[in-house]
């Protein structure tokens, strides 16, 4: 099968994924606009309580955990098409609703659905991506974290240029929203490869037999969502607690950092580098960082953090995650994408929201003890990819 004719699609959905970074990310950049559209409680320093920010935030999350027990089953009986059309139509619903939204109320609403679209996306575009590119699965599964991670190193720059036009905050949810448009109709016009075109067999006869390794795999799908989420939505106000005048600039070297992992691991794991060892590897860097952060207040220190977790935490961990889970369930990618997805929904939702409780009770402290707090569950993430490494290859020699 000549698959170049598809290299064309496999755009479409990487810019569905650069749109996506930018929607992850831009709630956490407006925290103190949202906050005050929001009816949030004055603080003592003149500032917004951005909790019920972080609470929306985490609500998309939830959204994802509600859709994917549906997106999987679409992707694989309905189609990849089918599935990234209903993320795309429920993404323009989230950009859009987020801007009208009178209260937090409404807008977790729509924030619900910006995750249901995130579930939509991901069952279409991790299994077409691996579909497309058969011999090189990891490493074109990893560039949809680089799509990820371009739309976040833009999305200041272009907040920048919003404000120094003397826009409206609104203004690039309107763009991203046509944006989706135009991507809505290339996926609903191009070709998609076959299905499970590289699944050994007939994929109806397989059934999908899970393991020790396969669950605690899953798991990790948790605590490395945690690790970045974390990062993503509170490094602000640590930047400020730290005495960092410009809080943007974290944002930037989190995206470089994610995106030259992104290029340097895909060499790696396509060359020499066994991808399940980067699941130990990366996050116990990222653990490593977060303690160093913890304890040394500078705000240089918070560029530095900022660059290392972007590079160990957000450069692709999740997706080989979901490339290594692929691989044991080749027959069932839309269904085990899923359950992957699932866990880290559970992360975003669950962890944001202890998040925001700390924050809330921590006081002045309370960025710090998020920091603590997230590299306790760094940890845990790295003792679970110790045993998955441990019995991958017995995993692989008994398949």
């Amino acid at each position: 099968m000549n698959n170049k004719k598809y290299y064309p699609t496999a755009l479409a959905l990487y810019l569905a994924y650069f749109i996506h970074g930018i929607g992850v990310s831009i709630l956490g950049q407006y925290k103190q606009n949202f906050a005050g559209v929001w009816g949030a409680k004055t603080l003592a320093n003149g500032t917004f309580d951005v909790s019920v920010v972080l609470a929306v935030i985490a609500a998309l999350g939830l959204g994802r955990l509600i859709g994917y027990p549906f997106a999987g089953p679409v992707s694989d009986k309905l189609g990849r098409r089918v599935s990234g059309l209903i993320g795309i139509v429920f993404y323009i619903a989230y950009f859009v609703g987020i801007i009208i939204a009178p209260n937090m109320y409404v807008a977790y609403i729509f924030a619900l659905i910006g995750g249901a679209a995130n579930s939509f996306l991901d069952t279409c575009i991790t299994p077409s991506c691996l579909e497309i590119f058969v011999d090189s699965g990891d490493a074109a599964n990893m560039f949809t974290k680089f799509s990820i991670s371009l739309g976040q190193l833009l999305l200041p720059f272009g907040i920048g240029f919003v404000s120094a036009s003397h826009m409206s905050y609104k203004t690039i949810f309107i763009v991203t929203a046509i944006l989706l448009v135009i991507d809505g109709i290339l996926i609903a016009t191009m070709p998609f490869p076959p299905m499970n075109n590289n699944a050994k067999g007939k994929p109806k006869e397989k059934r999908m037999k899970f393991t020790v390794t396969s669950i605690a795999l899953i798991c990790i799908g948790f605590t490395c969502t945690s690790t970045f989420q974390l990062w993503l939505n509170c490094n602000q106000e640590l930047g400020k607690l730290y005495g960092l005048a410009n809080l943007g600039q974290i944002q930037s070297y989190y995206a470089v950092g994610s995106m030259l992992a992104v290029l340097i691991t895909a060499a790696l794991v396509k060359g020499f580098l066994k991808p399940v060892r980067v699941l130990v590897l990366y996050p116990l860097i990222s653990t490593i960082m977060l303690i160093i952060i913890y304890f040394i207040q500078t705000p240089t220190i918070c560029l530095i953090g900022g660059f290392v977790i972007g590079f160990t935490a957000a450069g692709g961990v999740l997706q080989l995650v979901t490339s290594t889970a692929n691989a044991m369930f080749p027959a069932n990618k839309g269904k085990i994408t899923s359950i992957v997805m699932i866990a880290s929904s559970i992360a975003n939702y669950v962890i944001l929201n202890i998040a925001s409780v700390i924050t809330k009770s921590g006081g002045a402290n309370g960025p710090k003890y998020v920091v603590l707090f997230n590299a306790v569950i760094t940890i845990i993430g790295v003792l679970l990819s110790v045993f998955v490494n441990r019995q991958y290859a017995k995993y692989a020699i008994e398949q």
